[in-house]
């Protein structure tokens, strides 16, 4: 499920769904496929997780920074709008998507592969013949309560989405909690191994933490919900009371 993410400030910032200068480059997209067999697929939200740690996965990816094979992509990515698109793949088209340049991150069950951006309309074919529509997964049992300790990735509860669109917003989430953090506390949270949770906020939770001033996700209506609707808070520790 493709999404581009908007938050408040900065005019020319990747992630409004007004117009931008960033609409004149030309525009990247984040492949994910999530691994969805028949009989075994995983919980929705041990996906949403292994997403959100994908893309954090990428960006700390030493092919993704400096002179690396990923960076130039990655910088044509992020100077324009920034977007996933979320695709689900089984059996043989899981093998070829793994055949393919990119990390397979491992959650409890679920696995998730991110690759480098691609341009909009140059999608491997790969991953081209792969469905994005109708990707929807549930958990078995409730989640587990959360450890305030470690960043949490809180959804609207009033905001219905599918996984894939979910899976989009979370990444979205946790990549802007990456461009807020210091070095420092990039290095601490890539070496913990990214550990994070995301869970659904209630109602009077939700509305303090958009008004915490945590990096907040708006959605620019491409899909399933309408423009500006606010998706995501990424609530990382080290970002509380900055």
């Amino acid at each position: 499920m493709t999404s581009d993410p908007a938050v408040p400030g900065d005019s020319d910032s990747p992630f409004r769904s007004e117009p931008s200068t960033r609409d004149e480059a030309p525009q990247f997209v984040l492949p994910l496929v999530v691994r969805i067999e028949r009989a075994a697929p995983p919980a929705r939200t041990d996906a949403l997780e292994t997403a959100a740690r994908a893309v954090l996965t990428l960006l700390a990816d030493e092919r993704a920074l400096g002179d690396g094979e990923w960076a130039a992509a990655v910088r044509d990515w992020q100077d324009a709008r920034i977007r996933k698109v979320v695709r689900r793949a089984r059996g043989a088209e899981w093998l070829r998507a793994e055949a393919l340049p990119g990390i397979t991150v491992t959650g409890k069950a679920a696995q998730v592969r991110v690759f480098p951006p691609v341009p909009l309309d140059g999608w491997p074919r790969e991953l081209a013949k792969l469905q994005v529509s109708g990707t929807d997964l549930d958990d078995p049992e409730p989640p587990p309560g959360v450890d305030l300790t470690a960043p949490v990735i809180w959804q609207n509860p009033e905001v219905t989405m599918s996984a894939g669109k979910a899976m989009a917003q979370a990444g979205h989430g946790a990549q802007l909690a990456w461009w807020e953090l210091s070095d420092e506390e990039r290095t601490a949270w890539r070496e913990a191994g990214f550990p994070l949770a995301v869970r659904t906020a209630g109602p009077r939770h939700w509305g303090e933490l958009t008004a915490s001033g945590l990096p907040l996700v708006r959605d620019a209506g491409f899909t399933e919900i309408a423009p500006g609707s606010c998706t995501v808070v990424a609530d990382h520790p080290a970002l509380r009371n900055r």
